[in-house]
């Protein structure tokens, strides 16, 4: 593995575990009405585009983290469309 293959999984290990915290905090108290539904639409609608040219280039670590963080985010939006 090359040193730029590490450092893309280690930046999309990160970004991914950045909606980490948000996603315990819902999981837990089931509480969501301070959060943006449009930003997290906005944020979903990116991370699909990067999970799409990751597919498109063959690349592992674009595809990794930005699937994992679209299925955080895509939680967060459920639960901000079911608790409000």
């Amino acid at each position: 593995m090359s040193l730029t293959e590490i450092i893309g999984f280690l930046a999309a290990f990160i970004c991914a575990m950045a909606m980490t915290p948000q996603v315990i905090k819902i999981y837990r108290t089931h509480k969501t009405d301070d959060l943006s539904l449009g930003a997290f639409t906005t944020l979903a609608t990116g991370l699909f585009l990067w999970l799409i040219y990751g597919l498109l280039i063959h690349s592992t670590p674009v595809i990794m983290g930005n699937g994992v963080g679209l299925g955080f985010n895509l939680y967060i939006i459920i639960m901000k469309i079911k608790n409000g």
